[in-house]
């Protein structure tokens, strides 16, 4: 039995394994890919887009003739005709009338809008730069979630890092501690400095749950992110983050603003709502050109008032006619001077957009920039401190279990020490942040 027992427990242990190793690593360019396809917000502005595509196709097909057909039956009861007299209806005259009688009529008809001052054949421009806008609303967004995908993966890597320091920091902790209580047994130290050691081994305890706990929340953010809701095992690939990449020279800000104005959706976008409002005016001023439209119509009709059959009552009463309607506006209560002046003042708004969006765009890569430029500087300078941290720690240690340092010397050695590391792995990490957001702006990749 307890062989079985074994063998179910290793049968066990190996399926567990294989499953932890089979987990799947997302790296950051299968998040982008995987929100690109999958996020809701992004997904919406597709919609817009079609939405955008119908208009288009409609105002192509108001360029074509309209065609409707109809038809129309009436039944009319008299009880009380008036005798010697006669009714006309469908062009019948009868002189001796039912009391009951029928009359049906069948067409066919068309119009077609020749001209209207040019504003169908505007309305299709508009329309498709309505589709090419929705394009850019929706390559906007994807912009935004890329930086956001790229923000929180830099966050978990960092993460990662803090809990490798953590539990270094916990470990010596622990040794510190299990030092001290020697010390105590054998007189050295006192029971208050080794409550002193117990309370900091606590305390890296607590920061190493806060640290996981950072981790877990950056994670659910991404995961949010990527519209993922099941329970499976989310985890990111760890790439390879040396040194030398915070420490890459820092592109030039004028430019990444000068290639960023080229590429950049919003600016294209703002540029686009311009060029819409331009062509708003031209359709606006047409309201004030005449209209020209052709109808034709195809009809006939019965009656029971007639002796003829049905079929020849059609063939009888068939005609065809058709004419043309030319309408010329002559004042039409300042409606056209309005809808012109409200399209101006939508373009003037357009290049205040257009405006503003620029500078956000150069305040944001300034912004990155200098971030990227400080603390590409405080990793230079927390690389220096670290190693002279690591390195009077060590010597602390030594001179603490010689008895040639007291605890608190010891305690904020470490303190240092962990200080140190926590400002280097913060500083090198925000440092390939705002690289990697500078090089999106600046070519619109993301990889790592």
């Amino acid at each position: 039995m307890t062989l079985q027992i074994k063998r179910i427990g290793l049968a066990v242990l190996m399926f567990c394994s294989v499953f932890a190793v089979s987990a799947r690593k997302w790296t950051l360019q299968e998040c982008i890919d995987y929100a690109l396809k999958n996020n809701i917000t992004l997904r919406k502005t597709s919609l817009n887009r079609l939405s955008a595509n119908e208009d288009y196709l409609q105002s192509k097909a108001a360029l074509l003739p309209s065609l409707s057909a109809s038809t129309t039956h009436n039944a009319t009861y008299r009880p009380f005709p008036e005798t010697g007299t006669g009714i006309v209806s469908n062009g019948y005259v009868q002189s001796g009338v039912d009391k009951v009688y029928y009359n049906g009529s069948y067409g066919v008809s068309g119009n077609w809008t020749v001209w209207d001052g040019n504003r169908n054949r505007n309305q299709i421009k508009l329309n498709d730069m309505a589709i090419k806008k929705a394009e850019l609303d929706s390559a906007t967004t994807a912009n935004s979630i890329q930086e956001q995908i790229v923000q929180l993966y830099v966050q978990i890597l960092y993460s990662f890092e803090a809990i490798t320091v953590h539990e270094a920091s916990l470990e010596t902790s622990k040794k510190n501690e299990e030092r001290g209580e020697q010390f105590v047994e054998v007189g050295s130290m006192s029971r208050a400095d080794l409550q002193q050691l117990v309370s900091q081994r606590a305390q890296d305890e607590y920061n190493l749950v806060e640290a996981q706990s950072n981790l877990r929340n950056y994670k659910r953010q991404l995961k949010q992110l990527l519209q993922i809701v099941d329970d499976d095992d989310f985890d990111i690939a760890i790439p390879d983050t040396t040194d030398d990449m915070a420490l890459a020279p820092l592109p030039q800000l004028q430019s990444v603003y000068s290639m960023a104005l080229s590429q950049r959706p919003e600016i294209k976008n703002a540029q686009m709502g311009i060029d819409m409002s331009n062509l708003s005016i031209d359709i606006a001023k047409a309201q004030r050109l005449p209209t020209l439209s052709f109808t034709a119509s195809a009809i006939t009709n019965t009656t029971t008032m007639s002796d003829n059959a049905w079929g020849r009552q059609m063939k009888n009463n068939f005609n065809v006619g058709a004419g043309f309607t030319l309408s010329i506006p002559i004042s039409d209560n300042r409606a056209a001077r309005t809808s012109i002046n409200k399209a101006m003042i939508q373009r003037d708004s357009y290049m205040l957009d257009l405006e503003n969006e620029r500078t956000q765009l150069y305040s944001n890569i300034e912004n990155y920039w200098i971030q990227a430029s400080i603390n590409q500087n405080k990793f230079r300078a927390a690389q220096v401190a670290s190693q002279s941290q690591e390195a009077s720690y060590e010597l602390l240690s030594e001179q603490f279990r010689l008895g040639l340092k007291n605890i608190v010397e010891l305690m904020t050695g470490k303190d240092n020490l962990l200080a140190a590391k926590q400002n280097e792995i913060q500083s090198k990490y925000m440092t390939i942040l705002y690289l990697d957001l500078l090089r999106f702006y600046e070519d619109g990749t993301l990889t790592r």
